[in-house]
């Protein structure tokens, strides 16, 4: 075997030791770099144990002790009529015992483990935790002695607890990870000497041995900081590199044209704009009429009018001689946003036609299910430049798909489309089109900064005048199963009032397979509802399978004041605008994430009545679940709820990459809501580095891992499409 071995080598160069086999099947651990990347997920220290008060059934616990008691108890297995074994294991931890329990079958292991648990010996136990005979055990959990004679000297003062693999256990990973640090040749030195000088930081080789195999809490500390800097650093770079890119591009400068389209736009519009509107409108205008293409993100609560504020710059684009799409991630919001920007321009979109105004423009909606006649209409309105404004769905992402002149592209809810996506759309203009991206997910500072970063930002916080209160309420069905009555009755009510309401399912159709207690189904619930709980009353139902021209139907049906309930999947999400709806029920609401909720919320309440939102839920009472949805009733503040959001889901991957050990994977340590100024100071050297060395020439393995992070955003573009 090799005196050493390098960051790249496969992991399999170390076989022979450290549980080869299990630790190369491993996913996401192909190379030695890999796998010392493969952080802990935890660490104890001697006598320590993890605090029970904050800890349920099934929870990982490890602990570090003396063994005080160890007895081996016998009986017949019923099924196999043979002996079986049962040892009855106490470990003494600071000021506190636990009990620990092992079966097993064979008289060999039994002796064995009888050997391997004497009193006295030291040693490391983790496993899940269960309550059983009124107290805390845990059940065969994986266990390493220190010293034959179990003497503590030879245990070191911080013991690592790696994540669970299959069946490759902790101790496996730590045995194979200390080999590694031995072998490995030379270990890559990401951040640049003036970086490291700059921040104070340790070099990545020490760092790792300050991870695997700290000393000190002090000295864990100081690694952490340096690959909590490194991340953020080069995620920085990426970014930084991506801006500047971008601003080395050219664009067909769209200039507000006086007396023109937005001008008769704004002249007709029936309210006055928000403070807000008229602000992020100015910046717009303002970045729109310049020689290099805008890059802009517009986030706002659901409500705020950034749908508005985006057609107002489209029409300055139009009226300056271009073309503008609008990008929406289903038929349904694409259909609704053609319905609303027509409505709102009125005879403005009707260009072309006899007594029309003769600033007015034409309007096209392109989808993947349009019919052929349609869809060539549309294709031609397009690439003959007489479509100002065209709206559409991935079908806009089409090779066929051409334009006259695109000169602003506008996304619609970004969460839901790749960087690859929106510049396949930018890739069909003559010259470098402006970008328009909009949320109404409410985005903390940290997260623009970090998965937003090469894109200015404008925010819309207040609501137009008029909007209604919307109250949330929690429906606990297992607690209060009665409430659901009471919750179809609030409906009937509002009806009476002569309002509208959405109830929204999380399936289509009954899952008739599932052993669990059953989801409610959009194509079950509707017919239920409208011969029982609902009787009398006009209910339809609406989901993503359903043809475009029936959605279509049943969406202008519904906004017509002709269909008292809606019964939907989450096609209702963003983009629907009915004033008249006032009450909305989520059933099964803990299978939907805090932000969702938070959208579909934003359904209700748009006109200036007040509005009911009930989240039902057969959720434990005091779980995980139930608290998310106790947080979604107690706020309607889109920015507080996303970072709760981000609490729940552990920040998720934020810049698309896998949370994988591999080199250009996800974060391992980098939390974007904790390291705020850690990213904020990331963002600046990042910068300052990129302007002095844009190739990162003199640095090649910075540039190797922006490489690796650039190739897993594109994997996982791959991957969603």
């Amino acid at each position: 075997m090799a005196e050493w071995v390098y960051w790249d080598s496969p992991v399999t160069t170390i076989e022979g030791r450290a549980g080869k086999q299990k630790i190369s099947g491993v996913a996401g651990i192909e190379t030695v770099g890999d796998l010392l990347m493969t952080l802990p997920r935890t660490y104890v220290r001697k006598g320590s144990l993890s605090e029970l008060d904050e800890l349920g059934e099934g929870d990982l616990v490890s602990l570090v002790g003396r063994i005080t008691h160890s007895k081996q108890h016998t009986w017949i297995d019923k099924r196999t009529r043979r002996t079986a074994y049962r040892q009855e294991v106490v470990v003494a931890t600071e000021g506190r015992t636990f009990k620990l329990v092992y079966f097993d079958r064979n008289a060999g292991t039994a002796a064995w483990r009888t050997r391997e648990t004497a009193v006295g010996r030291f040693g490391v136990f983790s496993g899940k935790l269960r309550w059983f005979r009124d107290e805390w055990q845990l059940a065969n959990p994986l266990s390493k002695m220190f010293g034959d004679d179990g003497t503590p000297e030879e245990q070191p003062p911080l013991i690592p607890i790696y994540p669970e693999h299959g069946k490759v256990t902790t101790w496996q990973f730590e045995d194979a990870v200390r080999l590694a640090l031995t072998l490995v040749e030379r270990v890559p030195e990401v951040l640049p000497p003036a970086v490291r000088e700059a921040e104070d930081l340790t070099s990545l080789a020490d760092a790792l041995g300050g991870l695997h195999r700290p000393r000190t809490w002090a000295q864990l500390a100081t690694a952490q900081q340096r690959v909590v800097f490194e991340e953020a650093f080069v995620a920085q770079v990426v970014l930084a590199r991506r801006r500047a890119e971008l601003a080395r591009r050219t664009a067909v400068p769209r200039p507000h044209v006086e007396g023109g389209l937005l001008d008769a736009f704004d002249a007709v519009l029936p309210f006055t704009l928000t403070a807000g509107q008229q602000r992020v409108g100015e910046e717009l205008a303002v970045e729109l009429a310049r020689p290099t293409p805008m890059h802009r993100l517009l986030q706002g609560e659901v409500g705020s009018g950034k749908t508005l504020v985006a057609l107002r710059a489209m029409l300055q684009v139009v009226e300056a001689g271009g073309q503008a799409a609008l990008l929406a991630p289903t038929e349904v919001l694409a259909q609704q946003h053609e319905r609303s920007l027509r409505a709102m321009l009125g005879d403005l979109a009707r260009g072309g036609e006899l007594g029309m105004p003769a600033e007015a423009t034409r309007l096209t909606l392109l989808t993947g299910s349009a019919t052929a006649a349609v869809r060539r209409q549309a294709l031609a309105d397009a690439a003959g430049g007489d479509a100002g404004i065209v709206v559409g769905t991935h079908a806009l992402l089409e090779e066929r798909v051409q334009f006259a002149d695109l000169g602003l592209v506008v996304v619609d809810e970004q969460h839901r489309f790749g960087v690859e996506q929106r510049s396949a759309l930018a890739a069909k203009a003559g010259s470098p089109p402006h970008v328009l991206v909009m949320t109404a997910t409410p985005i903390p500072r940290t997260v623009a900064m970090t998965v937003f970063g090469e894109l200015d930002t404008s925010t819309l916080s207040e609501l137009p005048a008029g909007r209604g209160e919307v109250q949330t309420s929690v429906v606990p069905t297992r607690a209060r199963p009665e409430w659901l009555d009471r919750a179809w009755e609030r409906v009937r009510e509002e009806v009476a009032a002569g309002r509208q309401a959405y109830v929204v399912c999380s399936r289509i159709d009954p899952d008739l397979e599932s052993e669990e207690a059953p989801l409610f189904a959009v194509d079950e619930l509707a017919p239920e509802l409208a011969e029982g709980a609902l009787e009398g009353l006009r209910v339809e139902a609406l989901h993503g399978r359903m043809g475009p021209e029936e959605k279509d139907a049943v969406m202008t049906a519904f906004a017509a004041g002709e269909v008292d309930v809606l019964v939907s999947t989450t096609v209702i999400e963003v983009g629907v605008d009915v004033p008249n709806a006032t009450v909305m029920v989520v059933l099964d609401a803990d299978r939907f994430g805090v932000s969702q909720l938070h959208q579909l919320r934003g359904r209700i309440g748009r006109g200036g009545h007040a509005g009911l939102c009930l989240l039902v839920s057969a959720a434990e009472p005091g779980g995980s679940s139930m608290s998310r949805l106790t947080a979604v009733a107690a706020t309607r503040d889109g920015f507080e709820l996303s970072r709760v959001d981000l609490e729940q889901r552990r920040e998720g991957n934020l810049l698309g990459a896998q949370q994988s050990g591999g080199r250009g994977g996800g974060f391992r340590l980098l939390s974007v809501l904790k390291h705020e100024d850690v990213i904020a100071r990331a963002r600046e050297l990042a910068a300052a580095h990129v302007g002095s060395d844009p190739e990162l020439a003199a640095d090649p393995d910075l540039a190797a891992a922006v490489a690796g992070l650039e190739e897993s955003e594109r994997a996982d573009y791959l991957e969603k499409t």
